[in-house]
C-alpha cells in the first residue's frame, strides 16, 4: 500500500470510498454516517486542510484506490479532557468493499501511528461505535488500549489510545 495525503483531485473518490461505506453499513443494519457526513462541501474543507489521507495499491498495479482515513491534529468534541498538542485523531477509517480483508486498514493504522511519530506526538487516539466489536477487534489487535466508554447524543463510544513515544 502507498498512502499520499489526499489533494483537491482526489475529492471525488475520498467522498466515494466514505459513502461506500456508510451504504455497507447501512445494509448490514448498522448506520453510522449520515450524507452530511461525507458531504462534498465537509470532505474538500477537510481535504483542504490536510486531513484525509489515502491508501492505493502498488502503482505497478495500477495504483486503486482502497481506503482512507482522516487525521486531527486535536479532537476536542469527543476527546475534551486531553492536552492539546499531545495526540493525533484518527477518524472516519473506510476501506472499499474490493480491497476488504486485504491488509488496508492496518496499513492505514501503521501510517497513523508512524505519522504521529513523525509529528512528536505521544498518542494516537481513535473512538468508534461501542457495540461494533469486529472493529474494535481490529484496533485491539493493532495495539490499542480501551481508554473509556463515553456517550454522545444517542451512541455509546469506545474511546481507544495507542501510545507511540
Amino acid at each position: 500500500m502507498h498512502i499520499d495525503q489526499a489533494t483537491a483531485q482526489d475529492l471525488d473518490v475520498v467522498v466515494s470510498t466514505l459513502q461506500e461505506a456508510a451504504q455497507w453499513l447501512q445494509r448490514d443494519g448498522r448506520p453510522l454516517w449520515s450524507p452530511a457526513d461525507y458531504s462534498a462541501e465537509r470532505i474538500g474543507r477537510d481535504i483542504a486542510a490536510g486531513g484525509y489521507w489515502i491508501a492505493r495499491s502498488d502503482p505497478a498495479q495500477g495504483a486503486a484506490m482502497a481506503g482512507v482515513m482522516r487525521l486531527d491534529l486535536e479532537d476536542p468534541h469527543y476527546w475534551p479532557e486531553i492536552a492539546l498538542g499531545s495526540s493525533v485523531y484518527l477518524h472516519k477509517l473506510a476501506v472499499r468493499r474490493a480491497w476488504a480483508g486485504q491488509g488496508v486498514s492496518t496499513a492505514l493504522l501503521r501510517f497513523a501511528r508512524e505519522r504521529t511519530q513523525a509529528l512528536q506526538r505521544s498518542w494516537l487516539r481513535l473512538d468508534c461505535v461501542a457495540d461494533r466489536q469486529g472493529l474494535r477487534s481490529l484496533y485491539e489487535g493493532f495495539g490499542f488500549a480501551l481508554h473509556s466508554e463515553v456517550s454522545k447524543g444517542n451512541w455509546s463510544l469506545a474511546r481507544y489510545e495507542l501510545a507511540v513515544g
